[in-house]
Formats: structure tokens, C-alpha cells, sequence
């Protein structure tokens, strides 16, 4: 079936962020006698939506905090971040929007973050009118690896999920754009290249080549 729309995850696709990420889960669990190494952050918590990585912390380290806590003082310092700078877009982003609207497809951000961190993104990078929607944690009951999120954003355009195709760079967001039914171009990062991709449609080492993959499938080429 030919594309036409292209779904960009946030987090490792559109920006280069998880490391600061995994800097920033450590200053909030600092107070709690806990520090993530670089190989738990990538196991288990990269690309997860923030509630669902609180749970399993508070849980899997025994805290004596509510997981709704972590979360907000996760959430905090995300916002303490972007208030003094975005985080920098993955290399040949802007590019790759435009050839994407040039090719007459339509996009969107399908998201395990909070509404806020994807709008800060959009807004201080100049990218809001390259895309329709945006689906966040925000906006589903069970963000990913669930497929409520891509589902909500197919609804949004009006398409079948099949007539999408999704952009992710972990394992959790592969899942959630295979179980809704949507393609999915993989592109693993330094955080997520030991992750099971198996489920991708194609995997691919950079948007560049993302883009090219699209270009000869895409409904309007």
C-alpha cells in the first residue's frame, strides 16, 4: 500500500535527547540513593514514556516514593531544560521534513513524552507547520509500547494505519507502531542499537536513508 503519511517518533528521531534524559533521571534519583548506568538506561528505559519509567523504577529499586512523584519530578526538570534550550535536532531533521512536504505527504509526532516537551521542540526549532497532529502520553490511556498512540494518529488524518508509516529508534516504539498495524522504519541510535528490531519494516542507519526508503513508496511519487 502506498504511504501517505509519515508518523515521527520525538524522543532519538526528530531530536538527539535521550542522553540528557538519562543525565536528567539521575538528578531526580540522586535524592533517592539511586543512579542509573548507561546500560540500565538503554535496557530498560529508553523510549519508554515517563510514567510508565517511574513505575518501574520505584518498583524495581524498592523506593519509598509514589511513582506519580518520580514522574513529576522527572517532568520538572524536562521543563527546567527546555526552558533554557531545546534539544538538538538529529542530524538531516530539517531536511527531511521539507523533501517529506515537498512529496505531498503529510506528517505528524507520535510520542511516549508529555505534550509539553513536543511543542517546546516544535516551537523553538521552527517546526510546527510541517506537521498535522501530535499524539503525546498526554493524549492516550496507555502510551507505548501500547498501539493507542498510533491509532489515534491515523484517526486524526482520516487514513488506515497501513497507509502510514512510522520513523522510530527503539525497541518500545517499534512495538507500538507494529501492533497498531502502522510500517515502521527503524533507526537505531547509540542508546538503542542492541534493542530487537526485528519487527521493522526496514531498518536504516540515518534519516537520509529513511527518506529515500519513502520516497519510492510514497502515494504522490
Amino acid at each position: 500500500m502506498a504511504i501517505h503519511a509519515v508518523l515521527f517518533d520525538h524522543d532519538g528521531t526528530i531530536v538527539d535527547s535521550e542522553p540528557t534524559h538519562h543525565q536528567m533521571w539521575n538528578s531526580v534519583l540522586a535524592h533517592h540513593g539511586v543512579e542509573l548506568t548507561e546500560t540500565q538506561y538503554k535496557d530498560w528505559y529508553a523510549g519508554m514514556p515517563t510514567a510508565a519509567n517511574a513505575i518501574d523504577i520505584q518498583s524495581r529499586f524498592a523506593l519509598d516514593v509514589v511513582p506519580a512523584a518520580l514522574a513529576q519530578a522527572k517532568n520538572d526538570a524536562t521543563t527546567d531544560h527546555l526552558s533554557r534550550q531545546p534539544f538538538p535536532l538529529m542530524p538531516g531533521t530539517h531536511d527531511v521534513l521539507v523533501a517529506l512536504q515537498q512529496l505531498k505527504l503529510r506528517l505528524g509526532v507520535v510520542t511516549g513524552a508529555g505534550a509539553s516537551a513536543v511543542q517546546a521542540t516544535l516551537r523553538l526549532h521552527g517546526l510546527q507547520a510541517f506537521f498535522e497532529t501530535v499524539v503525546s502520553a498526554d493524549d492516550v490511556e496507555h502510551s507505548k509500547p501500547a498501539p493507542d498512540c498510533y491509532l489515534l494518529a491515523a484517526r486524526h488524518l482520516g487514513l488506515q494505519p497501513a497507509q502510514c508509516v512510522a520513523i522510530e529508534d527503539t525497541e518500545h516504539g517499534l512495538n507500538a507502531a507494529a501492533a497498531a498495524g502502522v510500517p515502521c522504519i527503524a533507526i537505531p541510535t547509540d542508546m538503542s542499537r542492541h534493542h530487537d528490531f526485528s519487527k521493522a519494516t526496514v531498518v536504516v542507519p540515518r534519516l537520509a536513508e529513511a527518506l529515500e526508503w519513502i520516497r519510492h513508496r510514497a502515494a504522490a511519487a
